[in-house]
């Protein structure tokens, strides 16, 4: 019999990437995903449609932070593993909407982690950011370095799930790893993200805006190669003491990205590479929750599992973009 995971979030852009790549492995996927409308419902539910066509894959509609929605897949299912992803994404809507990451960040990952107390698994994956490292200039960023003082409400709820998981992890013994992301880019994408707002305003012939006067950096990570992170992280079960882990629980937290920081106006430059046109370009004052840059220290990931996949940028970006003009129906130029 096939191996079963159940992931939330396969909706979205890393989940339905995630449940593509485990299915395609040989995995049932049970995938849970609201639906919800912080950005077009019709994209989340095309990806849904592609992953439906495999006979292995079981879409259930709910939020996560509903009372026993997900034990009771649980105890029906007996999911092997876990990979939660679902969450209220997005650093400056955290600033307008703080309620909805309250409920599906802190109320809804109790929910996983109360399923997974009462019918274990193999092991917990879950979801966390590098906007945990916040204020910190301390580059690149290790999962050892301090995570207090986070500059969005985005950040400060994932923080904490990060540390209702090391509870869990003490008190019941769930083997939970978190990973922390860095800027995901790639084909079906979220159009929120600034690439997928880049790629928009430049094919429409109008400006884009860019936030500190373009002197940013980011570890931008293609999603291939992040899934190929979580799909190996996912045979590394942590243990108590262990390589990366904490001391006194099966907890661990490790990044995933690509370990080489790229400045925005060179990944803008990409973009219009890509699409054979130069942006028109608003240079603005950096945001509230923006920090400047993220790198990432993937020392860890690498003693766990391995050398990542670095996909080039150029590559990833222009598959994106192939993929937006196949999307949109827009012709190439």
């Amino acid at each position: 019999m096939a191996r079963h995971v159940l992931i939330t979030g396969t909706a979205g852009f890393i989940g339905f990437h995630l449940a593509r790549r485990m299915l395609a492995d040989g995995w049932r996927v049970t995938g849970v995903d609201a639906m919800t409308p912080y950005y077009d419902v019709a994209l989340k539910h095309a990806r849904h449609a592609i992953l439906m066509k495999d006979a292995n894959f079981r879409a259930v509609e709910g939020r996560i932070e509903t009372p026993g929605l997900i034990a009771g897949l649980m105890q029906a299912d007996r999911p092997e593993i876990v990979i939660h992803l679902a969450a209220q994404a997005g650093v400056r809507y955290s600033i307008d909407a703080p309620q909805s990451y309250v409920d599906a960040n802190i109320s809804g990952t109790f929910q996983i982690l109360e399923a997974c107390r009462h019918h274990p698994v193999q092991h917990l994956l879950m979801a966390s950011t590098s906007s945990v490292y916040g204020a910190n200039t301390e580059m690149p960023y290790a999962e050892h370095h301090r995570v207090d003082h986070p500059m969005s409400f985005y950040a400060a709820t994932k923080k904490a799930g990060e540390a209702m998981a090391h509870s869990y992890a003490h008190l019941y013994g769930t083997q939970i790893t978190l990973f922390r992301f860095f800027t995901v880019y790639g084909a079906w994408g979220r159009p929120d993200m600034a690439y997928f707002k880049f790629t928009r305003a430049i094919l429409n012939g109008e400006p884009i805006d860019i936030y500190n006067h373009g002197d940013m950096r980011r570890d931008f990570t293609y999603a291939g190669d992040l899934v190929e992170g979580i799909t190996r992280l996912a045979g590394h079960v942590p243990a108590a003491g262990g390589v990366g882990a904490s001391p006194v629980a099966p907890w661990r937290v490790v990044n995933i990205g690509n370990g080489a920081p790229v400045g925005l106006m060179d990944f803008v430059q990409a973009i219009e590479n890509a699409i054979g046109r130069t942006a028109v370009k608003n240079l603005l004052p950096i945001q509230p929750g923006d920090v400047p840059a993220t790198w990432a220290d993937t020392t860890l990931f690498e003693t766990l599992a391995g050398k990542l996949p670095k996909t080039d940028l150029a590559v990833g970006v222009q598959s994106f973009v192939d993929w937006y003009r196949e999307y949109h129906g827009i012709p190439a130029a």
